[in-house]
């Protein structure tokens, strides 16, 4: 392991104590897990304490997990999170914090799971990183969590009449509606789906030497 990387799993480790819940390694930079209680305190100490200095947040993403490590769909949907419950992903929801110390020149994501598949729900943390305002709307939009305490939040991708969420997993491809402008109305309408849902072609397996010329000479 990097010095660096080793320097901080330390100060992690010795600060937060019990409330990181694992603290992995992968793509030369650290993950660490903690609960959504732990969390605003967890990511404002990161800010503040001169061990780490995270002074910007350079993303923050939603996750679904409710498919993860299987493509297996029955009928054309997903399966539920209730259905395939992967052991290291204990809820379908979750938001991915990416930190950067330039002090120290080094990375780190924060993940947090939401508890609830139903009405996902974590506190904002504008109040930590105001960068984080859109971000939070456009995982609000496209997975539906929703971050109590957000100043503004709402739509910031799609229609504000847009139904659904379009980077859930059990969203259709084709989506619910499409929409086109009506000349005689002189405005963009909304009508049913007029796309055909695709066959989805089996994959082909071939026989070993199959691309060889030996044989065909």
């Amino acid at each position: 392991m990097d010095a660096d990387l080793s320097t901080l799993r330390t100060n992690l480790t010795g600060l937060f104590g019990d409330k990181l819940l694992s603290v992995d390694e992968k793509l030369g930079e650290l993950t660490v897990v903690v609960r959504t209680g732990d969390m605003p305190e967890v990511l404002t100490r990161l800010r503040d304490a001169v061990e780490f200095r995270f002074e910007q947040l350079i993303d923050l993403c939603g996750m679904d997990y409710s498919t993860y490590g299987s493509d297996i769909s029955e009928g054309g949907a997903y399966f539920s999170s209730s259905d395939m419950q992967d052991a290291a992903h204990p809820s379908r929801f979750a938001v991915v914090y990416h930190l950067l110390s330039v002090v120290h020149n080094v990375r780190l994501r924060v993940r947090v799971y939401v508890s609830d598949d139903e009405f996902p729900v974590l506190p904002s943390i504008t109040d930590i990183w105001p960068s984080s305002n859109w971000y939070e709307r456009e995982a609000f939009d496209l997975y539906g969590i929703v971050f109590a305490g957000h100043p503004d939040l709402r739509r910031i991708l799609t229609d504000y009449g847009f139904v659904g969420n379009p980077f859930r997993k059990d969203f259709p491809l084709s989506g619910h509606v499409e929409m086109r402008y009506d000349p005689s109305q002189q405005r963009v309408v909304y009508q049913p789906v007029s796309i055909e849902p695709r066959e989805v072609t089996p994959r082909i397996v071939r026989e070993e030497n199959y691309a060889s010329n030996a044989g065909n000479k």
